[in-house]
């Protein structure tokens, strides 16, 4: 009776101590919140599964409060931590509750405790983090389980030798990030803002979390759907197989099975998909997939999943102009370049809510395309974009600038890639190469963007050739607005304010023809800008009316473009962001600027201008 008095006791205590750091956190500094800023948990941040593509029921989210600590670089691990941190918010971002700059000069530390649930007992123990910029070390029970470099894929260790088997595990992660000092992918993020450049992110923004599997375990698949064919090509890695071991896999359409096959562990799979629900941004039919380690006819492992059946490729029109076809059909892609960035959670939304907010609001603004400038998202807000359906284009964040020449017009002469030093290289590619296989089985994505505006880029023909070596089934946008070169799918011209198009004749017919950005109207709105005064945009107006003419001329002048090969369109930008106000929102989230009933209409124009383009 005592213990039993004891346990309630500690839980009351336990529980009064939770309710009082949840009351303690709120955001820092002085700028502008979204409107999920008060609707943040404390206790669970972004509680939702981080990984839709392969779900498993024993999981447990980390994110919350955390102890952090910033030291001079060199130095041992903090004796006294400075206070606490919002998981999974960057530690210069207002939700993390801090709001203070690292910088290159020093670490980030970060401390919290956990405890291993009781259906995880005689099970692996895999410890996953989303995302941690940029090179990070994990220690579980003060021992070092591994280290990570990169900003922008999510890792795991397997962490069952270093837990204990009852009680709270202590878990600290050490983190250093050169931001733009150093030669690694970092997007926009710079020291100094202005302009373009946004403040530097560094640590942990993205769900950490702990899952169980078996010892025998799927560790990842990779999907590929045929829809000439008819199906699903699928390869499923499985940790500690054993001889005999069998995959099964079952696909659903709603409450009725598709189709079941069933092979040996190791074997590609091609599952049957009779008569296929194409996906697109007008029907984003998902497939429900099930995955089953079989042993003995036994499941000793099995994930969720989804699939959906769409196809991405070239096709010559009549007059023999390369045209995007999705499913066989041609359909001008139209989408507003996206940051990704929020004022108060930096490169983290706030909630789940807030991810799909802005996909949302983009397809009701009558776009069908969002060209993910420089970042990469948690795979939820991809996932979003596939049962919302929205074809994306994801770009490389860029890092290693300076020290090349771009040519910004094709055919235009005195363009040069970057030389960059081995490391440099390498860490490129390693990220590049994980990034790409992180984001694989997400059907909305369509193009592969390596490089924009020459920035870091370097060995063009060769990043163009291992990208479309790794990914036949999309296709690669090698260089968007140049440096120029004829490789990859895609000629990508870049210009400000007004619509241009690429003289097609420069390199005949051997890519097809986009405008990769234009646009950048501005439209600071007060009240809802980063900085009272000093805000930017391309090109700035005083009023909606005004701003909204503008936008539409230049979508009448594009029409034509159509016709004589553009199949494509990217308009500056989704939302402003810190001191630009080129957005269609404001950075709060909180006003649309212009109709978007408005808005649908004159995008209607360029998409009933790719229905009268005519093939063979």
């Amino acid at each position: 009776m005592k213990k039993l008095l004891s346990a309630a006791i500690f839980l009351i205590l336990l529980s009064g101590s939770a309710q009082s750091q949840a009351t303690a956190w709120k955001p820092a500094g002085d700028k502008i919140t979204t409107p999920w800023a008060s609707e943040i948990n404390p206790l669970s941040p972004l509680p939702e599964y981080p990984r839709p593509q392969m779900v498993r029921d024993s999981w447990k989210n980390l994110n919350g409060l955390w102890d952090y600590a910033v030291t001079p670089a060199g130095s041992a691990g903090p004796s006294v931590y400075d206070g606490r941190i919002l998981v999974p918010f960057a530690v210069e971002s207002a939700l993390s509750g801090v709001c203070k700059s690292v910088g290159p000069d020093n670490i980030l530390w970060y401390r919290t405790r956990f405890t291993i649930p009781s259906d995880f007992r005689r099970k692996k123990v895999l410890l996953h983090f989303g995302a941690v910029d940029w090179q990070s070390e994990i220690y579980v029970n003060g021992t070092f389980v591994g280290s990570h470099q990169g900003g922008y894929d999510p890792f795991s260790f397997d962490i069952t030798a270093f837990v204990r088997r009852s009680g709270s595990q202590l878990l600290e992660v050490k983190v250093s990030d050169p931001a733009d000092r150093g030669p690694q992918p970092r997007g926009k993020q710079v020291l100094n803002p202005s302009g373009i450049w946004y403040t530097s992110v560094t640590g942990i923004w993205q769900t950490v979390w702990i899952e169980a599997v078996p010892e025998t375990y799927i560790s990842s698949t990779k999907q590929v759907p045929d829809i000439d064919r008819e199906i699903l090509e699928l390869e499923v890695a499985v940790e500690e197989a054993l001889p005999g071991d069998m995959i099964r896999v079952t696909a659903w359409a709603g409450e009725r099975m598709v189709s079941e096959y069933e092979a040996a562990a190791g074997t590609k799979i091609e599952l049957p998909v009779p008569d296929p629900r194409l996906w697109s941004p007008d029907d984003p039919f998902l497939y429900d997939l099930k995955i089953s380690v079989m042993r003995k006819g036994r499941v000793t492992d099995e994930v969720k999943s989804y699939f959906a059946m769409r196809k991405i490729s070239l096709e010559p029109d009549a007059d023999g102009w390369l045209r995007m076809m999705l499913n066989n059909s041609f359909v001008f892609q139209y989408g507003p370049l996206d940051q990704g960035w929020w004022p108060d959670g930096l490169y983290t939304a706030p909630t789940d809510e807030a991810l799909v907010y802005d996909i949302v609001k983009t397809k009701e603004m009558g776009f069908n395309t969002i060209r993910k400038h420089v970042k990469s998202e948690p795979a939820r807000w991809y996932y979003h974009c596939d049962r919302i359906g929205m074809l994306v284009w994801q770009d490389m964040p860029s890092g290693d600038l300076g020290g090349n020449h771009w040519n910004t017009r094709p055919g235009m002469e005195g363009g040069s890639d970057k030389i960059r030093t081995q490391e440099s290289e390498m860490i490129f590619l390693r990220e590049w190469n994980a990034i790409m296989d992180y984001l694989f089985n997400f059907p909305c994505i369509v193009v592969w963007v390596p490089f924009n505006e020459a920035w870091g880029q370097f060995k063009t023909e060769e990043i163009t050739g291992l990208t479309m070596q790794k990914d036949p089934s999309r296709l690669v946008n090698s260089a968007s607005g140049g440096n120029f070169h004829e490789v990859g799918h895609i000629l990508d011209l870049h210009n400000y304010p007004g619509p241009v198009m690429a003289k097609p004749e420069i390199f005949g017919t051997k890519q097809a023809l986009v405008l990769g950005e234009f646009g950048g109207l501005g439209l600071p709105l007060e009240g809802h800008t980063w900085l009272d005064r000093d805000n930017w945009g391309y090109r700035t107006f005083q009023d909606a009316d005004t701003l909204f003419k503008t936008y539409s001329a230049y979508l009448d002048q594009m029409v034509p473009f159509i016709k004589r090969g553009l199949s494509a369109a990217i308009y500056t930008q989704t939302t402003d962001v810190e001191i630009e106000t080129n957005g269609l929102l404001t950075y709060d989230r909180k006003v649309m600027k212009l109709s978007a009933e408005k808005l649908r209409a004159a995008a209607e124009k360029l998409y009933d201008a790719a229905k009268a383009v005519l093939f063979r």
